[in-house]
C-alpha cells in the first residue's frame, strides 16, 4: 500500500472547481495513526462528493444526458419512496 511517508504525504488533497482551488484537509491528532488519519480523509472526501465532482468532468456531458440522468435518478428515488411508504 506504500511506505507510511507516502501516506502522510497523500493526507491533503486539492480540487479545482472552476479557476478557484478548494483544499480538503484534516488535521492530524496527537498520536493518530497515519492509517486512521487517512480513513477519515476518504470518509471526508466521501461525504464532500469530491470523487463523484472529480469524475463527472473526467469527459462533456451534454445537457440533454444530464436531464436523463437526472430524470432517471428521481424516478428510482420516487419508486423507493412509494415502495416504502406503506411500510
Amino acid at each position: 500500500m506504500g511506505t507510511p511517508a507516502m501516506k502522510a504525504r497523500s493526507v491533503l488533497r486539492f480540487l479545482w472547481r472552476g479557476s478557484e482551488r478548494v483544499l480538503t484537509e484534516i488535521k492530524l491528532k496527537k498520536g493518530e495513526s497515519v492509517d486512521k488519519a487517512l480513513r477519515r480523509l476518504k470518509k471526508k472526501v466521501d461525504r464532500e462528493g469530491t470523487l463523484k465532482t472529480v469524475r463527472s468532468h473526467r469527459h462533456f456531458e451534454k445537457p440533454s444526458e444530464q436531464r436523463r440522468r437526472k430524470e432517471k435518478a428521481a424516478r428510482f428515488s420516487a419508486l423507493l419512496t412509494a415502495r416504502y411508504a406503506d411500510l
